[in-house]
C-alpha cells in the first residue's frame, strides 16, 4: 500500500515533525561511556533531544548496554538515535570520519571552562562512568577536558545534569550564532528524517501498516 508516512497525522504534528527536523543538529553529539544507570542514560537522551541532538554514542567496554525500555523516561529514546561500540579506537574512528573535534566532560586543573568552547564548530562529549570516569586507554586518547566550573563544595554533579549543562550551553552558543534560524540538514536529509520520525510515532505506524 503506497500511503503517505504523514498520511494520518494533523496539521499540527506535521508542523511540529517538520519544525524539530529543521532544528536538529548533525555535528553536536555525546558519547555515553559505560554509564551504568538506565535513568541517567534516558535523561540524556531526553536532554538530546530537547537541544537538538538526533544521534549519540553508546561505548560499553565494562557495563552490558542499557535497557531503555525499563526507564521512566525512556520514550526519548523513539526520537533520538544510539549507535552502539564496543571498543574506543571503532568510536573515535566513527568521529573522525564525520568530522568531530572530541573533548571528555572531567575535572583537571587545565580543563576547558564549558562556556569557552566553542561550540560551533562539529563537537562530540564523552561522558563517563558515574563512579569510574573514562576508561585509561579511551582518557590517554582524548587529550581535551570539559569542566563545568564549580562554586561550592562538591566537585561534580550527576552525569545527566552535566550533560544538560553542556548541551545546553552548546544550544546558547548555537543559537546566537544563527545556527537555528536556518535549517543545517540538506533538503533530501530533511525528508528523509522527516518520513523517519513520521512512522516512529505510534498509532501512526500501527494504524497504516499494522503491529511488525
Amino acid at each position: 500500500m503506497n500511503v503517505a508516512p504523514d498520511a494520518l497525522l494533523t496539521e499540527a504534528r506535521k508542523a511540529r515533525l517538520r519544525q524539530v527536523v529543521a532544528w536538529r543538529q548533525p555535528d553536536l553529539t555525546v558519547v555515553l561511556h559505560n554509564i551504568h544507570d538506565p535513568h541517567n542514560v534516558s535523561a540524556i537522551l531526553r536532554s538530546c533531544d530537547a537541544c537538538g541532538v538526533f544521534r549519540t554514542h553508546l561505548l560499553y567496554t565494562r557495563e552490558s548496554f542499557p535497557n531503555l525500555s525499563t526507564a521512566s523516561s525512556a520514550s526519548a529514546s523513539k526520537w533520538v538515535d544510539t549507535v552502539r561500540h564496543r571498543d574506543a579506537e571503532g568510536l573515535l574512528a566513527t568521529l573522525a570520519a564525520e568530522g568531530f573535534t572530541v573533548l571528555a566532560a572531567g575535572v583537571h586543573p587545565e580543563a576547558i571552562p564549558v562556556m569557552d568552547w566553542d561550540f560551533t564548530q562539529p563537537t562530540a562529549v564523552i561522558l563517563g562512568n558515574e563512579h569510574r570516569g573514562l576508561d585509561p586507554d579511551l582518557a590517554a586518547r582524548v587529550p581535551r577536558i570539559l569542566s563545568i566550573p564549580m562554586y561550592g563544595l562538591v566537585q561534580s554533579l550527576n552525569v545527566s545534569v552535566a550533560a544538560a549543562i553542556i548541551l545546553y550551553e552548546a544550544m546558547r552558543q548555537r543559537r546566537a550564532a544563527g545556527r537555528l534560524q536556518r535549517p543545517v540538514l540538506a533538503s533530501e536529509q530533511q525528508e528523509a528524517l522527516y518520513a523517519d520520525y513520521c512512522l516512529r510515532g505510534k498509532p501512526y505506524a500501527e494504524a497504516l501498516y499494522g503491529r511488525q
